[in-house]
């Protein structure tokens, strides 16, 4: 067998036009035995085996061969039997398709089976009866039954022997078919007196090296008289038959009798009938052949031979084998990406064999013819996964026989997700309410985001963009889950130290890139009724000395006396002030106006009156519960600020109002006598000097000091201050515009008796800035 391992050796390899790889192989090659390199002769670098993934995809029943993923080495890995394979075709191929990964493509190889010498020649049968006459002349012929060697070439059948005697010799006869039958010639008469039996041996000789045999034996029995053999119509008899023959049909009407081992016929020993006993199938075995031998009652036998050809007909539905799939498929996979390789085949003949493939119609996907009925399953346009998840593709198969048939399969592809969606926050913008006062840590309000990305890439984490406010880091005012996205407040507000503020939160994903997105967060702090009414005017003295607020005697009805003027740090309702009288010597005397914070006098003046009054009044707000500060006025009722007592002036601000009244009483009987005496010579006097100054204060009222102008409601008043100082207040419901407009002291009034009244007070809490404020008018003598 050296030679044999030769010549297992021996292959060559060659590429067709199609780039299809082309191998000889030696049948039952050893195990292990390496073919050629697949690597090499597919043009593969060997270290791109482990990410290609060669592997077989023919749909062959068996495999005989593997890949070495180290070295890329096509070996054997099973026995390789050429008749097994192939039966008794002349030629025997076996075509193999590697598929190959990243990227998908189909390699064709195709690797042709040389026979050799591993059958021998055999008989039908180890004994053949042949009957001679003796009266059977010299060259007479026995067809004898051939014998049959599966081996291909010169190691098939090639002749036969017989063994040495004086009676017979050995003939061939060929057929039409090649076929090489044995004949048995009468060389010398017989007699059956002298010899009644003889045996022979038959030996069937095949060409293979080294040469192999097949023997039978031949006994001949001489009879006394019988000259006629049983004739057939013809020597070879040949029967189209379709594959889908009935069972028992009959095939053929022989007087003959069937020695062969055919498992898909019958032969009937008395009328010659051969019917089917199996199904037949085209696409298993093509043809049959059969040597049917007719024997008389005499003993002669006459042989034939029968050629069953197998039609084939269309009953194999195409099949559809997905060769290789991608899925998931990525979505932002290029167009023109391959998805899956599809092989059809059918496995019967001819039109019946021919398949063409489609799709149902999928704007997303297309279907390209490849080589030896491949199809690539390829993208047209980028995926979205967020619009579609998955697509259901139908393949149909249809071959062209009669009947067509056809075959559907469907591919599920699953399209993965990759992060191309940022997170959407749920608000444009975020506006947050929150009480002043408020608890620290408290949660405050939830910023919620969403991202149409799958798994990780649509995991979300939330933070707050470092920014300053009042250049204090946001992260002192607010923080965040970042997991949930809920916001706590870190410190107690002040409305009236912080009113609003804003700033940003990110929300981030997980994926690889990370996207994000940002919102504003918008936080309005919501006043509380913290803060009491502040007076501005009128001020107490820094000397805890009493403010007095002159009113002349010829004052009427309406005379503006005052004005209460007071601010609250709260906003809205909370800072709705309201103006009252808390205490009040004489009730009909004096009214305030509850909004404006106006004294006016509320009746006209009389002799009666004291000359000096005492008024407390309670400025409160609107808030729940309400708060509220008070100040106390002193009037002074006089016929000029010269007529004010030195003693009124000094006195302390904190003694009670009616020790004042209890005082001036005194003083006025104690000097009601000297006031008699000189009655008569001071009425002149006074007269006229009474005259001088009701004119000045009257002109001063008319021309000099503008009226209040109130924007909520709006006043004005005909009444007058007796001081060189006109002002306008406009007092809103809104603390925050309030505003308080002071003109500068008019020209040409006598101001000797004034005193400083101090610098001006700016804006604070409501007020607007660059205005100024008066101080209450001071009286020191």
């Amino acid at each position: 067998m050296q030679w044999q391992v030769i010549l297992l050796l021996i292959y060559s390899l060659s590429l067709t036009s199609f780039g299809q790889i082309h191998y000889l192989l030696l049948e039952e090659i050893k195990q292990g035995t390496v073919v050629g390199n697949i690597a090499n002769d597919l043009g593969l670098n060997i270290d791109e085996l482990p990410r290609r993934k060669l592997q077989f995809t023919s749909s062959a029943k068996k495999n005989y061969f593997n890949i070495n993923m180290e070295n890329g080495d096509l070996y054997v890995t099973d026995r390789i039997d050429r008749e097994a394979i192939c039966g008794t075709e002349k030629s025997c191929f076996l075509h193999l398709e590697i598929l190959a990964q990243n990227p998908v493509s189909v390699f064709h190889v195709e690797i042709e089976i040389q026979d050799v010498n591993d059958n021998a020649p055999s008989f039908s049968k180890n004994v053949f009866e042949v009957a001679v006459s003796e009266s059977a002349i010299i060259g007479t012929r026995f067809i004898l039954s051939n014998a049959r060697d599966p081996d291909q070439g010169t190691n098939s059948l090639q002749s036969y022997g017989l063994s040495p005697n004086q009676h017979f010799k050995l003939g061939e006869k060929v057929k039409a078919e090649g076929l090489k039958y044995p004949e048995l010639v009468l060389d010398k008469s017989v007699d059956r007196e002298k010899q009644s039996t003889y045996e022979l041996t038959l030996t069937a000789y095949d060409g293979g090296k080294p040469q192999k045999t097949g023997i039978a034996l031949i006994k001949i029995i001489i009879l006394d008289f019988n000259d006629n053999f049983p004739v057939f119509s013809r020597d070879t008899y040949r029967i189209n038959l379709d594959e889908s023959a009935p069972i028992n049909f009959v095939v053929l009407l022989l007087n003959a009798t069937d020695e062969d081992e055919v498992d898909k016929f019958t032969l009937d020993f008395h009328n010659g009938e051969i019917r089917t006993i199996g199904e037949l199938d085209f696409e298993t075995t093509k043809s049959y052949e059969m040597t049917v031998e007719a024997k008389d009652g005499g003993g002669l036998v006459s042989h034939c031979t029968v050629l069953i050809q197998i039609l084939d007909i269309n009953d194999n539905a195409p099949e559809i084998t997905i060769a290789s799939l991608s899925s998931p498929v990525s979505e932002d996979s290029t167009p023109g990406t391959l998805i899956a390789l599809i092989h059809v085949k059918d496995l019967d003949s001819g039109p019946n064999g021919e398949v063409s493939c489609h799709m149902t119609e999928q704007l997303d996907f297309k279907l390209i013819p490849s080589s030896s009925n491949y199809y690539q399953l390829v993208t047209t346009s980028y995926l979205d996964r967020e619009t579609q998840q998955k697509y259901i593709i139908t393949l149909t198969a249809e071959d062209q026989g009669s009947p067509l048939l056809v075959t559907k399969k469907t591919i599920t592809l699953i399209v993965s997700d990759v992060n191309d969606n940022p997170p959407v926050f749920d608000e444009a913008f975020y506006t947050v309410y929150v009480s002043e006062h408020n608890q620290p840590g408290t949660s405050i309000v939830t910023v919620h985001a969403s991202d149409k990305d799958d798994k990780d890439n649509a995991g979300i984490t939330y933070s707050i963009i470092n920014t300053n406010i009042d250049k204090i880091p946001v992260s002192s005012y607010i923080s965040i889950n970042s997991m949930t996205g809920i916001l706590y407040a870190q410190r107690s507000f002040d409305y009236e130290q912080l009113r609003e503020f804003q700033f940003q939160v990110m929300a981030k994903d997980s994926g690889s890139p990370s996207l994000k997105s940002n919102v504003t967060v918008k936080v309005f702090i919501i006043d509380k009724n913290d803060n009491a009414p502040k007076i501005l005017y009128p001020s107490s003295d820094a000397e805890g000395l009493p403010l007095f607020e002159f009113i002349p005697r010829s004052a009427e009805r309406g005379y503006l006396v005052t004005k209460v003027i007071a601010v609250d740090a709260d906003s809205g309702h909370n800072a709705w002030l309201s103006y009252h009288f808390l205490q009040v010597s004489e009730q009909s005397l004096f009214t305030i106006g509850q909004h404006n914070g106006e004294i006016r006098i509320g009746r006209d003046l009389n002799d009666m009156d004291l000359s000096k009054q005492k008024i407390v009044v309670l400025v409160k707000d609107n808030g729940f519960p309400s708060l509220s500060s008070t100040v106390t006025l002193s009037m002074v009722v006089a016929e000029n600020f010269q007529q004010v007592s030195p003693d009124i002036r000094r006195q302390p601000s904190n003694v009670d109002f009616s020790n004042d009244v209890k005082f001036y009483l005194i003083v006025s009987i104690a000097f009601i006598s000297l006031l008699f005496i000189i009655t008569v010579i001071g009425m002149l006097i006074s007269k006229c000097r009474k005259n001088n100054i009701l004119s000045s204060v009257g002109a001063l009222s008319r021309n000099v000091y503008p009226q209040f102008t109130l924007g909520c409601p709006s006043e004005i008043s005909d009444g007058t201050l007796p001081f060189p100082f006109s002002y306008d207040v406009c007092v809103t419901l809104d603390s925050k515009q309030n505003e308080i407009a002071y003109l500068k002291p008019v020209q040409n009034v006598p101001t000797e008796n004034l005193i400083d009244t101090g610098d001006p007070i700016v804006g604070d809490n409501g007020l607007q800035n660059g205005l100024s404020l008066p101080n209450p008018v001071k009286v020191r003598l």
